[in-house]
């Protein structure tokens, strides 16, 4: 029997070491999820920086394309407020919800952009004035070639051409 017991003595020798080794284990295992968890916590706050910033960018990317489009149709822009949230942000989705809904709104959409005749009569006028005129960066090119001109022939073939 003495034998049996020094077995069992041996036996809780090992049983000791090994479970010194699963505790050495169990520590650094703790350890290594402590420090995971803490990496995982880091991640998890950055992702919701980053969406509730992603979420802002979209806000305002969705009010500037709404104003677009309303002011380009002459619509008000507390339209804007009725406009669904489920709607995609794009010019052609709004301008759609914006036609298929502007009689709720007492809005006219015309398909034509109407032009007064007084503005196309002002812009041919323009146009015929400014037509076959100098543009400051010849009158400035030709006056410094008539500064630099060391005869008076040169001069005189600056403003006749080279007919003299």
């Amino acid at each position: 029997m003495g034998d049996v017991a020094m077995s069992n003595n041996r036996d809780n020798y090992w049983d000791d070491e090994e479970e010194d080794d699963d505790l050495e284990s169990y520590a650094s295992d703790t350890d290594l999820v402590k420090k995971l968890r803490k990496a995982l916590k880091s991640e998890q706050k950055r992702n919701k920086e980053l969406e509730a910033s992603l979420g802002e960018l979209s806000k305002s990317q969705r009010e500037r394309i709404l104003k677009d489009v309303f002011a380009s149709r002459g619509v008000n822009p507390k339209v804007a407020a009725f406009v669904p949230s489920e709607l995609e942000a794009s010019e052609e989705a709004i301008a759609t919800w914006l036609e298929s809904n502007a009689d709720v709104f007492g809005i006219e959409l015309s398909e034509k952009a109407e032009v007064n005749q007084q503005d196309v009569a002002a812009l041919r006028q323009m146009d015929s004035v400014t037509h076959g005129a100098l543009s400051p960066d010849k009158s400035e090119d030709i006056a410094m070639r008539i500064a630099n001109a060391g005869s008076e022939d040169e001069i005189l073939k600056l403003i006749y051409g080279s007919q003299s």
